[in-house]
């Protein structure tokens, strides 16, 4: 600590997460070595893949030479509230209910870990965990051991759980006769859209990945041209037919995507954030009565009464009662919907059938009947849990259909599009 203190001259902060079940040790021993300043989580949110318990360490070492002045009555108080809170999003929690040593193999920060497990469960591989972690660490040592924070954390994590799913092994990843189709974080990595590493990124791979197209070789950052927000503001007023606020349009401007999910959101549904929490997560039992505060001053009283069974449009009738009213909606019941239009799956084995490699969603469809595709262009991006993968024609060759648009939900095996 000292010696990194005395060569840069700057205070020196120290993090970690406690996935290995002992970090606090490891928080305390930086505290001994003179570090400036440490952070950890309130009694009820640390741990596991959250950061070590922060009443502990200031407890221990309260009455020190290192004692950080805290007022541990209101580490309690916050720990006490944030247990409340916890409890509303137990749903949510991730699977993990211990301490491992194998942090210390495969070397995933604590954020990416519960990110990953929750990518996996929604692939359908979280019993693969294993296989997935052993990939982690693999992929780690593939890419050139490369420091392990957002964003880079992910792209690891995205290919690890790309050759999990297709069983893939860093020989046939590495084998230069086999094209493959990286996911579109691992090809931005290799190219250089996050930077640098120390040493370059490995020769072999980065050319197997970028199919010929140059990297950077600078700060990506020193390419980019000034952001014209004047023009960003009127695009995105364009889009919401509405004028929007600073928030909104620096919230667009670093996330178009998830802003532009999010907008759609709010315009089909209102302000959802008025709901009580228990009820926009988990919804109301018969006779539940909330209160509901559009605006200052101004209560909905509603009570849920009961819901009626499925018309043959797939639609429930709704029955309630708002601020003593009776009232009624139909509402189109999403699991019969999904049910209904289920895929056609690929057949194993035919070479003209395509079809996606992952649950998730179409993105981008680049080809229609009739086109005449070339080798590695283009055809479908689908996206999951932020994992986004190119799929490329793996030959030259004229395509007869296309099953699916922009937007649509397809599940692994599902039929995109089949050439002549």
């Amino acid at each position: 600590v000292e010696a990194v203190r005395d060569e840069t001259g700057l205070p020196l902060h120290f993090h970690t997460h406690d996935t290995s079940g002992i970090s606090a040790a490891t928080v305390l021993a930086a505290i001994e070595a003179g570090a400036d300043a440490v952070d950890g989580a309130v009694d009820s949110m640390s741990g596991l893949t959250s950061q070590p318990n922060l009443n502990s360490i200031v407890a221990v070492v309260a009455a020190t030479e290192r004692d950080p002045g805290v007022d541990q009555e209101a580490l309690r108080a916050l720990s006490h509230y944030w247990h409340m809170v916890r409890r509303l999003y137990a749903a949510f929690e991730s699977d993990v209910r211990a301490g491992t040593a194998d942090i210390y193999r495969h070397a995933m920060p604590g954020g990416q870990y519960t990110n990953l497990r929750e990518q996996a469960r929604a692939l359908g591989i979280e019993h693969r965990w294993p296989e997935i972690s052993d990939a982690y660490a693999l992929v780690n040592e593939m890419l050139g051991d490369i420091i392990k924070v957002t964003p880079t954390s992910k792209v690891v994590g995205d290919m690890a759980l790309y050759m999990v799913t297709r069983g893939l092994g860093v020989k046939e990843v590495m084998d230069p006769g086999r094209d493959l189709d990286f996911p579109e974080s691992v090809v931005g990595l290799l190219r250089g859209d996050l930077g640098q590493p120390f040493g370059g990124f490995p020769e072999d791979l980065q050319k197997k990945a970028l199919k010929g197209s140059q990297p950077l070789t600078g700060r990506p950052g020193e390419a980019l041209r000034p952001f014209d927000f004047d023009q960003a503001r009127s695009t995105l007023s364009a889009k919401l037919r509405r004028r929007v606020s600073e928030t909104e349009l620096s919230s667009w401007s670093l996330y178009p995507k998830v802003f532009e999910d999010y907008a759609r959101h709010r315009q089909e549904y209102g302000e959802v954030g008025a709901l009580p929490t228990p009820v926009f997560f988990y919804g109301m039992q018969e006779s539940d009565e909330v209160e509901v505060e559009i605006e200052r001053g101004k209560t909905l009283v509603i009570r849920y009464l009961a819901t009626s069974e499925p018309d043959e449009q797939g639609q429930r009738r709704v029955f309630f009662e708002l601020n003593g009213q009776p009232r009624s909606v139909y509402v189109a019941d999403q699991a019969l919907a999904s049910a209904a239009s289920k895929r056609a799956k690929a057949e194993e084995g035919n070479d003209s059938q395509v079809g996606s490699p992952m649950p998730g969603a179409v993105v981008a469809v680049n080809v229609k009947s009739g086109q005449l595709v070339k080798r590695g262009h283009p055809m479908f991006t689908i996206e999951a849990m932020k994992m986004q993968t190119v799929l490329r024609a793996d030959r030259d060759g004229t395509i007869a259909e296309v099953y699916v648009e922009p937007g649509a939900q397809v599940h692994a095996r599902d039929l995109l599009a089949v050439f002549e």
